[in-house]
């Protein structure tokens, strides 16, 4: 009786078709920020109209809203609003400029630039807000 053993075939990695790519980074952050603004709205469109159902739960509502972990939050939903803005103006340019598919890189950058330059002074400010009396 003879033994002869082969060797399995070797399994191939399965691997994500995404590897990481910065374009595939802004396409999840343009998704990600898009909800976060969609649910920011609703939640808006609910709480200001409480002010015609009962003005008093409409006033613990804006209470709540002049604390600190909420200040946090707001600065969360400017740069993801901003972010989305920016890409989603990027993203036009790609699809509607003939030259928007060759520098869509560079474009992602420059998006990051003014993000980073707009949202500096920004968060100065509502920091600035959170953290004085008259902010709020």
């Amino acid at each position: 009786m003879s033994s002869t053993t082969e060797a399995a075939p070797a399994k191939e990695r399965k691997r994500s078709l995404y590897r990481g790519d910065p374009g595939m980074w802004s396409w999840v952050l343009h998704r990600i920020t898009g909800v976060l603004t969609f649910f920011f709205l609703f939640v808006h469109v609910l709480d200001t109209a409480m002010v015609r159902v009962n003005p008093e739960t409409y006033d613990a509502i804006i209470d709540t809203y002049k604390t600190p972990l909420v200040g946090l939050m707001e600065l969360g939903l400017v740069a993801a609003v901003l972010y989305h803005a920016l890409n989603g103006i990027r993203v036009m340019l790609v699809d509607f400029w003939s030259k928007g598919p060759k520098y869509q890189k560079p474009m992602l950058w420059a998006i990051a630039a003014v993000w980073i330059v707009v949202m500096v002074p920004g968060a100065g400010r509502i920091f600035y807000n959170m953290f004085t009396a008259s902010g709020h």
